[in-house]
Formats: C-alpha cells, sequence, structure tokens
C-alpha cells in the first residue's frame, strides 16, 4: 500500500473519561505524543501489505504470532497466485490449512480466514473496497460477527482496508502508553480506543500513521527491555527517569515540543 501521510494540525489533548478512576492523569499528552513521534522518525505508512484484501488476511493470521510468520504464509500464497479474493474463495478449509502453516494455529487460522471469504461473499460481492461504504461502527459490528475476529482483528481492517477512522489498541499500544503513565495498560479495550479517539481527530490516515509510529517505537526501542536512551519521549517519561536512563545528550535529543512540530 501507498505511504500515508497524516496531519498533526488541530490536534487536541488527552481527555480520560471522568468515570473511569483506572485511568491515571497523563503527564503528556496523547496528541504530543503523536507529534514528537513523527518529528523524530517522519512518515512512516501502513500496514505492510500490496492490496486491501492482503490486509484483511495479515490481519486475521497475525493473530499469536509474529509478523515474520505472516509474511511467511502470504510469501506461499503470492507465490501460487491467491492474493486475491477470486483466487482464494474457492478453495476449502482444509485446502488453506497447509498454505498457511508457517503463521502457526493454520487449521484454526484457515477456518477464520473461510469465515471471512464468506462474510466478504455475502456483504460485499467480494470486494473489500465495498466496506468503505459503512459508517466505522456498523462495519465493527458486522466484523465482529464473523468467527475468528475479535476487536483488535476488526479494528484492523476497518483502519488498514477500508480506510475508516477506528483507532487499534495493541500490545505494543499498552506497553508504550503504560510507561508513559497516560494508561494503567490493563483497561478494557474500548475504554483504551475511546480515550485516543476523544483526543484525537477521526482522521483514518492519522490513526493509520499513529500506530505505525507505535509499532515501530516499541519494536527497536520501547522494547520488553527498552533503549530509553535512543527514545525521543524519554525526557517526558516517567519509566525512563525511574530507571535513571536519561543522559543530558538524551534530553536535549527528546526536547521537540507538539507547537515546534504544528508550526
Amino acid at each position: 500500500m501507498g505511504r500515508m501521510r497524516g496531519g498533526v494540525n488541530g490536534l487536541r489533548g488527552a481527555v480520560a473519561p471522568s468515570d473511569n478512576r483506572r485511568m491515571r492523569r497523563p503527564s503528556l499528552a496523547i496528541a504530543d505524543v503523536y507529534a514528537r513521534l513523527v518529528a523524530h522518525r517522519g512518515s512512516l505508512g501502513w500496514w505492510p501489505a500490496a492490496t486491501p484484501f492482503e490486509v484483511c488476511l495479515g490481519a486475521i493470521l497475525v493473530q499469536n504470532t509474529a509478523w515474520t510468520n505472516v509474511e511467511k504464509a502470504l510469501a506461499v500464497l503470492r507465490g501460487r497466485d491467491l492474493l486475491s479474493f477470486e483466487a482464494l474463495a474457492p478453495l476449502s478449509v482444509a485446502e488453506i490449512a497447509p498454505l498457511v502453516r508457517s503463521s502457526g494455529c493454520f487449521n484454526v487460522k484457515a477456518r477464520r480466514l473461510r469465515a471471512f471469504l464468506d462474510f466478504l461473499q455475502r456483504e460485499y460481492g467480494g470486494r473489500v473496497e465495498a466496506m468503505s461504504a459503512e459508517t466505522p461502527l456498523r462495519l465493527r459490528e458486522k466484523l465482529l460477527a464473523v468467527p475468528g475476529i475479535g476487536r483488535e482483528t476488526a479494528d484492523s481492517i476497518a483502519l488498514y482496508a477500508a480506510g475508516l477512522p477506528l483507532f487499534v489498541i495493541d500490545a505494543y499500544t499498552r506497553r508504550v502508553f503504560a510507561r508513559l503513565r497516560l494508561v494503567a495498560g490493563d483497561e478494557p479495550y474500548d475504554v483504551l480506543q475511546r480515550l485516543f479517539m476523544d483526543a484525537l481527530p477521526a482522521e483514518a490516515r492519522l490513526f493509520n500513521e499513529f500506530h505505525a509510529q507505535i509499532v515501530v517505537l516499541a519494536k527497536e526501542i520501547c522494547r520488553p527491555r527498552p533503549l530509553c536512551g535512543a527514545c525521543p519521549l524519554a525526557l517526558h517519561c516517567p519509566s525512563a527517569a525511574a530507571a535513571g536512563e536519561l543522559s543530558p545528550r538524551d534530553s536535549s535529543r527528546s526536547g521537540t515540543t507538539r507547537s515546534a512540530v504544528l508550526q
């Protein structure tokens, strides 16, 4: 897919739901986090796929496995010219399963792919692009009714394949924002999603870019054992400060302000 370019104009500060006592008071607004990440790395674009249909397959296959395993399964499908609805739809579960073996739990995932293919045919004539005519919440509701599709997968399909503004919450998002003390990290999915969607303009490209930034940060820097000295958020991260990871050089590199980015 082409590179997504999401702007930051009009970003608002984070507004936590007033009735959710588990939320901690933010030390850095969600909008500021986005601005700093984009200023540090530039626009990334997401999702790593050539077509919206491939996005859907990847979103289902990546459940409970690493993306490298999904890439292997997609490569097998690509090598057999099966990365289209028209080519894959005639296959049975038994025929799909060995093709996606590398993604793990391949029999389960073959059933989920088959269920999604049936759904796509029934609801949208096999055209992923037709999903974009739905409202975000209506598409989400329909996707959640498909066996094997949960909130993260449904929102990934809605955002990255259909281009609808639903913010995706994943383990990377929980890790990064828990370390920033913006969230506790164990809140229900919908509570965290609402926090982000209340704090940002409802723009699919912005949600797309923001999540890409979070994923790259979590994979490269904010790892289970973080590399805080290289993090553009370290100066404002209570976890980095508590670990004593900041040096004067790190502090100056981490100091980009939202006002500077928005100018």
